[in-house]
């Protein structure tokens, strides 16, 4: 059988733990995860992995935080002037919010804390610091298309 390498197509169905045993994820019930290997579709753990596996094959992989979503920043950890919110919210700790950029982008942040003047918005990954476990199991492989097709 041929093994998964960098540029194919792959489906797979996984199950995504932290390293205490918690389920954060998992495609049970779902149509298989379909992505392109080497594209950044996926964290750079769980694309390495999968490289070299064939269809029906199974593993667990440990993925540390630097190949999953890196570690918790301070920086993205922001405080937000509580005269500046929306009046019409009443901001809540684990409140999820859209912040909107300058350039347009929308970042999803999390409220962190709320005090008196400020509210601290946390725009970390909610997996960012975490080690994570994957049960991965490879369910198709498409071979990445060629450069030149002949007629």
């Amino acid at each position: 059988m041929a093994q998964i390498q960098q540029g194919d197509t792959v489906k797979v169905h996984y199950h995504g733990r932290l390293t205490d045993g918690t389920i954060f994820d998992s495609s049970e019930g779902r149509q298989p995860l379909e992505f392109k290997v080497g594209s950044g579709m996926v964290i750079k753990g769980f694309d390495e992995s999968v490289k070299g596996m064939s269809v029906g094959e199974k593993k667990t992989v440990s993925i540390p935080v630097n190949d999953a979503y890196g570690p918790r920043q301070q920086e993205m950890v922001i405080p937000f002037e509580r005269k500046n919110f929306p009046p019409d919210i009443e901001p809540e700790v684990g409140m999820t919010l859209n912040m909107h950029s300058e350039d347009g982008n929308t970042l999803p942040v999390v409220i962190a804390e709320v005090n008196a003047d400020t509210i601290l918005l946390d725009a970390n990954h909610p997996l960012a610091g975490e080690d994570l476990i994957f049960d991965i199991e490879v369910v198709d492989v498409k071979g990445k298309s060629p450069l030149i097709i002949m007629p």
